[in-house]
């Protein structure tokens, strides 16, 4: 079964110090090592920080965009994986090992099994 990790941390200002930085992409990377040498990893992307999001919002029949998250909170979406995993006890053991949050500021990943949609022609 597919699995997406939704990857959520806290964003610092001014970001996290550059060893932090490498630490978190040399953590992620032996994670993508080890999930492309199994054959499981089949995406994986970080994503900007939110002052670089835009939401369309459809509000009383009309599109509103607007600069920024959809709602305030204190953790956003950071990035994901989506792996192939038997079941969800092998997506748990996965998840433990995905590094998340930034020193001193805690994260956390969501695990949703990936919904089978039918094909479009």
């Amino acid at each position: 079964m597919k699995y997406m990790f939704l990857m959520y941390s806290q964003e610092l200002p001014g970001g996290p110090p550059p060893e932090e930085i490498a630490g978190l992409q040399r953590d992620h990377g032996a994670v993508m090592k080890e999930t492309m040498e199994k054959g499981i990893l089949l995406a994986v992307e970080g994503l900007k920080p939110t002052t670089a999001a835009t939401t369309v919002r459809l509000q009383e029949g009309r599109h509103i965009t607007l600069d920024g998250p959809f709602a305030e909170t204190k953790e956003q979406f950071a990035g994901f994986y989506i792996l192939e995993c038997a079941n969800l006890d092998e997506a748990i053991e996965w998840a433990k090992r995905m590094p998340t949050g930034c020193k001193g500021a805690p994260g956390c990943i969501e695990i949703r099994p990936v919904a089978q949609l039918p094909r479009v022609p």
